[in-house]
């Protein structure tokens, strides 16, 4: 007999089964349509700067992108200010035929106008629209109710479609979706006014991050499934609790087929989704991503000094420690599996992504014989492994009078050469 204090019957959670992702004999699941990369850097993420870029900081930014290959690029604000207006017209002056053209404005007439005027003279124009569609936001920010919400939002819209007409795009975002659980049937009905209103393109922000990945993709899935097949639906996660890689990654597999990332992950307060690692890890997973990944190192380095930003070590993929292997364990496995195209402890190929240097071995004290046969190999000094074995404890013995850090190469020599004297 239940009572009122009786616990909930476990639920069953419908994460994806193997069957899903897998392909037997053929490799992981992929998609049919590949992800269009949105790129907000210029906007999301030069907002967030301490000095935000000038025009011509902006367009080397902008001429990276282009390099790298992005399919779109939001290059600003146009109706923040008069810099911002003439940066987004410049910029969309020098656009690709190929690439896609945004500036963001608010769901107000004299801002669509701006945006408008800013980027038509692009290839490929596309006017974003951004609006609360959460409980919360239309509650606590907006004060007004769902009725004038969808109103406001079909106004706005189909103000920007007459502008665009049959040449341009139109974007509309539900600012604060992410936090929408409460409200969720409402979200769809926003979109789906939107895409009738004439969206092209439909975005779902996780504007802050709060919870779980599969919160939000669960959400993502929720939208896809309840609007038209074909809508084209876009992510834009942020990245407060580190998580938004891996939400943009799920979501792009829950449907979305437009992701939207910055590069070096720059953005308001811990920034956006991360291009670079959003591009790799669909990458391993048997995806198309249309970037040209040999770009990746250098762009992380150009933004960063830009931006006065500095990598982390540890950044995955671009930060200067990730390729470092100082255990003897891993030293091990990287030893034996240096020339394979799967590594024991290699996450990915550092010419992919134009590094210039892969797997680097360095000698600690928690480093083994590997470290040492490999080290000295490297850098073009015979060695047998007989002679590294015995070695090995003789580095590690120097490396534990140090404090346990670092020997240079110099001193792997003098310690080989001094072994040698005794023999």
């Amino acid at each position: 007999m239940e009572t009122e204090n009786s616990p909930e019957p476990p639920r069953t959670l419908s994460f994806p089964t193997i069957q899903d992702i897998l392909i037997p004999g053929r490799g992981l699941r992929a998609p049919e349509v590949p992800p269009f990369f949105m790129d907000v850097t210029l906007r999301d993420g030069n907002q967030a700067l301490r000095k935000p870029w000038n025009l011509n900081e902006k367009e080397v930014i902008f001429k990276q992108l282009v390099k790298l290959g992005v399919q779109g690029i939001e290059v600003g604000f146009a109706s923040a200010s008069h810099q911002d207006f003439e940066a987004c017209s410049y910029l969309a002056s020098l656009a690709p035929e190929s690439v896609v053209i945004s500036s963001l404005s608010r769901a107000v007439e004299k801002e669509i106008d701006l945006s408008w005027e800013a980027i038509r003279r692009a290839p490929r124009p596309r006017i974003h629209i951004v609006y609360p569609i959460s409980d919360f936001a239309i509650k606590n920010v907006l004060g007004i109710s769902e009725d004038k919400v969808i109103e406001n939002i079909e106004r706005s819209v189909s103000y920007a479609r007459k502008l665009a007409g049959n040449f341009a795009e139109v974007q509309f975002s539900g600012e604060h979706f992410g936090d929408a659980l409460d409200n969720l049937e409402f979200t769809v009905k926003a979109f789906q006014a939107a895409l009738e209103a004439g969206a092209d393109v439909v975005n779902l922000p996780n504007t802050v991050e709060r919870y779980r990945p599969y919160l939000f993709v669960a959400m993502v899935r929720k939208v896809v499934e309840s609007l038209p097949k074909g809508s084209r639906i876009s992510v834009h996660t942020h990245n407060d609790l580190g998580m938004a890689t891996a939400t943009t990654v799920e979501s792009y597999f829950a449907g979305a087929v437009q992701l939207e990332t910055a590069l070096n992950g720059l953005g308001e307060r811990a920034g956006n989704t991360n291009t670079y690692e959003v591009a790799i890890a669909l990458h391993n997973c048997g995806v198309p991503v249309n970037l040209n990944l040999k770009e990746i190192y250098e762009t992380s380095r150009i933004v960063s000094k830009m931006s006065n930003i500095p990598i982390s070590e540890k950044a995955p993929l671009i930060g200067e420690d990730v390729v470092a292997h100082r255990s003897g364990i891993h030293q091990d496995g990287v030893s034996k599996t240096k020339n394979l195209r799967k590594g024991a402890y290699r996450a990915f190929d550092a010419n992919l992504i134009g590094r210039p240097e892969g797997d680097r071995i360095s000698f600690t004290s928690q480093s083994g014989k590997s470290a040492a046969y490999e080290i000295l190999v490297e850098s073009g000094i015979e060695v047998t492994k007989e002679e590294a074995m015995r070695l090995q404890p003789i580095l590690k013995t120097r490396s534990e009078s140090v404090g346990g850090g670092e020997l240079s190469l110099n001193e792997i020599v003098e310690e080989l050469k001094n072994l040698r004297l005794l023999d």
